[in-house]
């Protein structure tokens, strides 16, 4: 158990502690450079001195424009020192959704990784951004910027807004507090040690890779390997390079992997230092995990989050490796509540957020006064405690009074053979009824029928389950996390 009252005061205290103790050990590694912890905290340091200079005051909201890189962390961190709020989005956002996040979160000062990022780059020339610059950022200062918030009794470290895969983004408030906690556990269930270095692909503008990825491994004392984006290419290179022994993904990463290999003849398993591989972020396959494993040659671990948990609530255990698609047992000082007759899931402890920013409303609507935050998920728990995610509760199909849930048709869907992915939505009907519709990636190269298919899923569920529709699609829409976006495939190809 991890003891939250011996956690820091700050993000930032993770770098300097290392910086005082082995300060020469690798922290970052970007394009064949490596950034030791002093150097880092150098860099933190000169990155917060600049921010001064620009007016920064604590409780402020300062947004980040950005892809993963050495100065987008420096500045995550230098925020952090001042005790300012970070809003880091990723930078392949557009225009409006930038602008209007910024809107949301009032956000005087915007900076930009434009040396790192072609889009953050763009996005710094449309507002200006090229008058103030330090070591790859460069900054906007708008005018119509908000007061500083107030200081809380769990001062806000983050200002995280999410993905929006049912709707409109919500800013999610994180504090030190809830992103040290998930950082600590998740660095002790990883077993990580300072030699280990870890897969820097997953966006450090999600919660994932904020904290689980980036925080958990510098709590470590490890390293991480930073890549501004995700290519098939360069992760197989990656872990055929002997570079990493830790990788973390979601499921479209690792099946856009297993196509690379199918497509060049790769044989499994892979050589490579690997002893940890972890999946997150959306829902896990049968068919995938095993063949990902194969490929690997280490168990696939998966686990259950969400940004409003910081935001890990689940995981498997390094230790004991399961078979099945299991998110694993809550984390050390997490609990969980699964309601009847649904099963929708309930979480409450130290990752829980704040709340959500500017939104009481939005925020008593999921957050009760004794700390439990409806999920919005649908699970099943085992008597050992493994949880079973069975999809959201807004996707719920009611199809001729039955319930469908998605993730079981997807999962039929993806053992086909030829598919890499799958969305299953539901459509409302005249009458009321949803009839359901399948939205389907195919794996590079295939020829595939959406008659043929269809006959595959009526061989595997009951006719109330099967797709009405099938639609395929060269890319299903995603975030740059890797998520589908469902609510756009309603809005998109459902009109």
């Amino acid at each position: 158990m991890i003891a939250v009252h011996a956690l820091p005061a700050r993000i930032d205290a993770i770098v300097r502690g290392h910086a005082r103790e082995t300060p020469d050990a690798p922290a970052l590694q970007e394009d064949g450079r490596t950034l030791g912890y002093a150097q880092l905290e150098t860099e933190i340091d000169a990155c917060a001195a600049w921010l001064r200079e620009l007016g920064v005051q604590a409780g402020e909201r300062v947004m980040l424009v950005s892809e993963n890189c050495i100065a987008q962390v420096g500045a995550l961190f230098a925020i952090a020192s001042l005790d300012a709020w970070s809003v880091n989005v990723n930078a392949r956002l557009t225009g409006p959704e930038l602008e209007a996040i910024r809107e949301h979160c009032g956000a005087r000062l915007v900076l930009y990784t434009a040396a790192a990022s072609p889009d953050a780059a763009a996005h710094a020339t449309q507002a200006g951004a090229r008058v103030h610059a330090h070591g790859g950022l460069v900054a906007s200062l708008h005018a119509d910027g908000a007061e500083p918030e107030p200081a809380a009794k769990q001062p806000i470290a983050a200002l995280v807004y999410t993905t929006g895969t049912t709707g409109k983004p919500k800013g999610v408030m994180l504090s030190h507090r809830n992103l040290l906690f998930v950082a600590a556990v998740s660095s002790r269930l990883r077993g990580l040690a300072p030699g280990d270095v870890a897969y820097g692909v997953l966006p450090i503008s999600h919660v994932y890779g904020l904290t689980s990825v980036l925080l958990g491994t510098l709590y470590a004392g490890a390293c991480l390997r930073l890549e501004a984006r995700f290519t098939p290419r360069a992760m197989l290179d990656a872990i055929r390079g002997g570079m990493l022994t830790i990788v973390q993904g979601v499921p479209a990463m690792y099946a856009r992997l297993l196509e690379l290999c199918a497509l060049d003849g790769v044989q499994a398993p892979l050589a490579s230092t690997l002893r940890f591989a972890y999946a997150g972020g959306s829902p896990l396959d049968p068919l995938l995990k095993r063949e990902v494993e194969s490929l690997l040659g280490v168990p696939l671990h998966n686990g259950y989050g969400l940004t409003e948990a910081a935001p890990t609530v689940s995981q498997t255990r390094l230790d004991a490796p399961r078979a099945d698609t299991s998110v694993g047992q809550a984390i050390p000082g997490v609990e969980v509540r699964v309601d009847a007759p649904d099963g929708q899931l309930f979480v409450r402890g130290p990752n829980v957020m704040q709340g959500y920013y500017r939104d009481p409303a939005g925020t008593a609507a999921v957050l009760s006064q004794d700390g439990w935050l409806d999920t919005g998920d649908l699970a099943r728990q085992d008597p050992d405690g493994a949880l079973f995610i069975q999809g959201r509760s807004k996707e719920l199909i009611i199809r001729s009074g039955f319930k469908v849930y998605p993730l079981e048709v997807e999962t039929v869907l993806n053992a086909h053979p030829a598919v890499t992915q799958s969305a299953v939505v539901g459509r409302v009907q005249e009458d009321g009824n949803e009839e359901v519709v399948a939205f389907v990636q195919p794996a590079a190269g295939s020829v595939l029928s959406a008659d043929a298919l269809s006959d595959w899923a009526a061989a595997r569920l009951a006719p109330y389950k099967r797709p009405a529709r099938i639609v395929f699609m060269e890319a299903l829409p995603a975030a740059a996390s890797g998520k589908v976006l469902k609510h756009r495939l309603k809005l998109e190809q459902l009109a």
